[in-house]
């Protein structure tokens, strides 16, 4: 369906989608591919994976939750919680 590849930059691997379904968006340098409801991949323009943006309930409405892929470790950072989703995608442009 799909193929995914790790390249090696400077001792490091980064991991690369190629493909772009529908649900796509791109803007600033980044794609903004929506897994689920409450879910959106984000991903360089070169099919890089940056992070994730999750939508969490609270009891004060909807918060998004941006996490950055750190490769090397082989895990996610928390990097904010935001209130909309315009926010904790804005954080992966730099």
């Amino acid at each position: 369906m799909f193929d995914t590849s790790n390249q090696h930059l400077q001792g490091g691997t980064v991991t690369v989608l190629d493909f772009a379904p529908a649900g796509t968006s791109i803007r600033a340098g980044v794609a903004t591919i929506q897994l689920h409801d409450d879910l959106w991949r984000i991903t360089r323009s070169t099919g890089e994976v940056l992070g994730y943006v999750q939508r969490i309930d609270s009891p004060a409405g909807h918060k998004y939750v941006a996490k950055r892929m750190l490769p090397r470790q082989r895990r996610f950072l928390a990097v904010g919680e935001f209130w909309t989703v315009d926010d904790a995608m804005d954080c992966f442009r730099f």
